[in-house]
């Protein structure tokens, strides 16, 4: 090989390249992390997702990281949303995190297990504008542990799935 360096760059700027065309169906990915000592109970997450497209499906899913030192196989949240207009809708979700047998549903090595559960599926944005999102925890502890990441992925809908 006559320029090694030449060839080093040329391989990062493909890389570079290809992975920056590999999510383009993300509107909005964020997660953000718990604090280690535990999620409290009036603690929550914010989230803002700028929308454009009246038109368009989405996708919305929920983010959560957990350790296996949780001790739940499942878990509850409330989600907040505010519209651009400021009205304002509160749900309660379940999120099942093990199957029958306790066995982790996440993705991961180890100890720590990633989840991203599908919360609504061909979603309309009535509304142009920002939308508010918060996430609060709602299993009925005063500190949650074993939490470490939660967030919010809003996608374009592919008809896959």
């Amino acid at each position: 090989m006559k320029n090694p360096e030449k060839f080093v760059w040329a391989f990062f700027a493909i890389l570079l390249f290809i992975l920056s065309g590999c999510d383009t169906q993300r509107l909005y990915d964020q997660s953000l992390s718990i604090p280690d000592d535990g999620w409290h109970k009036d603690s929550a997450t914010y989230f803002q997702v700028n929308v454009d497209d009246t038109i368009g499906l989405y996708n919305f899913y929920i983010n959560l990281r957990h350790s296996a030192a949780y001790r739940f196989s499942n878990f509850y949240l409330f989600l907040n949303s505010e519209l651009p207009n400021g009205n304002i809708t509160r749900d309660t979700i379940e999120l099942i995190l093990a199957d029958h047998t306790g066995k982790w549903l996440g993705k991961g090595f180890g100890s720590i297990k990633d989840n991203q559960v599908l919360v609504r599926k061909n979603l309309r944005f009535p509304l142009k504008g920002t939308y508010k999102f918060s996430i609060e925890q709602g299993m009925r502890k005063d500190l949650l542990k074993g939490i470490k990441d939660v967030g919010i992925r809003v996608e374009h809908e592919t008809g896959k799935q």
